[in-house]
């Protein structure tokens, strides 16, 4: 009975941090939130790493057709530098720039933030903030495409991923409503968001392999594991395709609500 329960757990955690993801509300925050309220612990990295691998295949599959252009087009231009493949070639220089930010923040000081901001209580504070940014964005529309870039553009919106490495700061939600303030079109903004989420996710998956390898419960968690993974391998895949058909309404506003109500909620009652 206690194996089903730990294992219904984590199921739990998996669906949690699948629908989340992609959306801009937080999985990290969801998740501390989540783990709060079962009154479970994770000790180490092995959750997390496994569970954000399960987003990126999501994310990747879904933009499978994306990242195929880029590559081919990225590396023509490289051997032809004939001008229609200039576009994809700085889109994948962009997105270089646009990484930096967190990989050098995040290899630096991830463990001081994490400890420090760790709380229900910041990610109240952070939902709450993330949410005032849904508002304040609500009703732009940018017309920079994908070639109207630049890389003062691409730093920018570097800057909002590493802000969200403080658990209860949206990745997403900070890299599109940052993009679509500089100006980007919704489209843009979404693609530009999850394709500085691709290296980020892949670095962290590749660097944890050994925090894995060296995980002390992994052979007894491996059941309740492969449940989070699989779960979350699904709710990320649905998550996206509805996050994707939200912006391309453009109802964030509806976020931003979410945001405010759980946020208020948190600092009441946790």
């Amino acid at each position: 009975m206690e194996d089903l329960i730990l294992w219904l757990k984590y199921l739990l955690l998996g669906i949690v941090q699948g629908v989340t993801e992609p959306i801009p509300v937080s999985s990290s925050g969801h998740l501390i939130v989540a783990q709060r309220l079962m009154g479970m612990e994770q000790n180490g990295l092995s959750f997390e790493i496994l569970t954000n691998t399960a987003s990126l295949i999501a994310i990747v599959f879904i933009f499978r057709k994306d990242l195929q252009r880029l590559i081919v087009n990225g590396l023509n231009y490289l051997r032809t530098r004939k001008p229609e493949y200039k576009s994809d070639f700085m889109f994948i220089l962009y997105i270089v720039v646009g990484t930096i930010p967190a990989v050098l923040i995040g290899l630096l000081f991830k463990d001081q933030i994490e400890s420090i901001f760790s709380s229900v209580r910041t990610v109240g504070i952070a939902l709450l903030f993330t949410g005032v940014a849904l508002w304040l964005i609500r009703n732009l529309r940018g017309r920079k495409q994908d070639n109207d870039l630049s890389f003062k553009d691409a730093l920018i919106v570097g800057l909002a991923q590493a802000v969200a490495l403080i658990p209860g700061i949206s990745r997403s939600g900070s890299t599109v409503i940052t993009s679509i303030a500089v100006g980007m079109k919704q489209e843009t903004a979404l693609r530009f968001s999850f394709m500085l989420y691709i290296p980020i996710s892949l670095g962290g998956m590749v660097l944890g392999i050994l925090d894995i390898a060296s995980d002390p419960d992994i052979s007894s968690l491996r059941m309740p594991y492969l449940l989070a993974f699989i779960a979350t391998l699904i709710c990320t895949y649905f998550a996206m395709k509805w996050f994707m058909n939200i912006m391309a309404r453009g109802n964030l506003k509806y976020f931003a609500y979410y945001c405010f109500v759980v946020g208020i909620l948190l600092l009441v009652f946790l």
